[in-house]
């Protein structure tokens, strides 16, 4: 019996040992680094570390507006690009799971702008912002065109909006299809005879039997917008005046451009029990509106 249970040991640190070392070598240690330097003044390059235990934050939460502007924005960027990407992606997944004869293109065409870096993808919207509407405006005559997209707070905000659910609602999208492709049709057809209308259809059988897609959805879209960084850079850079910059880019502003690593740091823990908190939430509350098939 020893001998099995040290073969069985054997075989657990054979196959899952490796995967647990590099998990505490590059996801333990760096958080518990983190956790000590976010109560020190660290400067990232200094070899003198000053203990201050919870002044960092204390001084976020009572002296830092930037950051609490940086998470009002992230919020309501939050709250935008989750409804929003989900929504298209939804919308784009019920349309092409109709026989179309150029639904694979269509397909292909709507996932195409996630393979695109968050860097060149706002540096291309930006090209468009600025001189690609204004071109067409100044054709066209629509005043839509002729905003100042990122040169004011408020369409600077809708602009990134935009452009980030251009990015991922194909991705959602074909989590979507997937799940919309394993609705068995037989429910379907049952309630077209009973006389059903397609929106009874969608509310009532097609969205119930994909709230674990959903689940997933929402999931990744509150961490994508939650942790904008690349394309908020690209795009604004937090401009106009710091209106648009999100939470990430506000740690990366104050730990590695003011030098100030251990302030960084205490916002970056801040903002990882945030996260951490909404999205398990988030996950109970749409797990349990789950159903069987």
């Amino acid at each position: 019996m020893s001998q099995r249970k040290s073969a069985q040991l054997l075989q657990q640190l054979i196959f899952v040992g490796p995967m647990a070392l590099f998990f505490v070598l590059i996801m333990v240690i760096p958080f518990l680094l983190g956790l000590y330097y976010s109560m020190t003044n660290w400067d990232g390059v200094s070899e003198h570390v000053r203990w201050l235990g919870l002044g960092n934050y204390i001084h976020i939460f009572r002296d830092d507006p930037d950051f609490r502007n940086a998470f009002w924005f992230t919020v309501r960027f939050t709250v935008c690009g989750v409804i929003l990407t989900n929504l298209v992606g939804f919308f784009l997944a019920y349309a092409l799971t109709k026989p179309l004869r150029t639904r694979n293109a269509l397909r292909t065409v709507f996932f195409m702008p996630n393979m695109i870096g968050g860097l060149l993808l706002g540096f291309i919207w930006q090209f468009i912002f600025i001189r690609g509407f204004s071109a067409v405006g100044e054709a066209t005559g629509l005043s839509f065109f002729k905003l100042p997209w990122l040169g004011d707070g408020p369409t600077a905000f809708w602009g990134t909006v935009i452009v980030f659910v251009w990015q991922y609602a194909g991705y959602l999208m074909v989590i979507y299809i997937s799940s919309l492709n394993n609705v068995p049709h037989a429910l379907i057809e049952s309630a077209q005879i009973d006389g059903a209308s397609r929106r009874q259809i969608l509310r009532h059988i097609v969205v119930p039997l994909i709230m674990p897609a959903v689940t997933v959805c929402l999931f990744l879209a509150i961490s994508w917008s939650f942790k904008v960084f690349e394309l908020n850079l690209a795009l604004t850079k937090g401009g106009p005046f710091k209106a648009t910059e999100s939470v990430a880019l506000d740690i990366y502003n104050e730990a590695f451009t003011n030098n100030r690593l251990g302030l960084g740091t205490a916002k970056a823990m801040i903002f990882f029990v945030v996260v951490a908190i909404i999205t398990s939430i988030q996950v109970r509350l749409t797990k349990k509106k789950e159903v069987e098939m």
